[in-house]
């Protein structure tokens, strides 16, 4: 059966996590059955990496602050998560299912597609968001 997506549930999250008047940082959307729908959202970058498990596939928009000493902006980033104990036959369906999730998150910096919880980390996101941001003028301190 193909994949589809609850687009309007899945646009609902993606938004509050764009919105600047709300604290919502990420919102993780999972596989339920042959659909993809709304898994969570929170303020806590922490609360989403407990979702992405060994034997699990899910997708995250997650909003990060970065920059420099000059300015300070939020960076929003697609986490594609693909845990080390998926089969081959999901891991390579989470690629043409990205496409679905694509239609829902349209505005973002950059994506990863991620199986080693250790690039989980924000400090390693963060770095590879600012890298991806331009300018940086932090190195005028140095």
């Amino acid at each position: 059966m193909a994949t589809q997506i609850d687009k309007e549930a899945c646009r609902e999250a993606y938004n509050q996590v764009r919105d600047d008047n709300t604290e919502t940082s990420w919102a993780a959307f999972k596989y339920e059955g042959s659909t993809i729908v709304p898994a969570g959202q929170g303020t806590d970058y922490e609360d989403f990496k407990k979702l992405c498990t060994d034997d699990g596939r899910l997708f995250g928009f997650v909003r990060f602050t970065t920059g420099d000493a000059m300015s300070k902006r939020a960076k929003f980033t697609l986490i594609t998560w693909i845990g080390e104990h998926v089969s081959g036959l999901q891991r390579a369906k989470i690629s043409t299912d990205k496409t679905l999730v694509k239609d829902v998150v349209q505005k973002l910096c950059k994506e990863f597609m991620i199986s080693d919880p250790r690039e989980l980390e924000e400090e390693y996101l963060c770095s590879e968001l600012k890298k991806a941001g331009g300018a940086n003028y932090d190195a005028q301190a140095e």
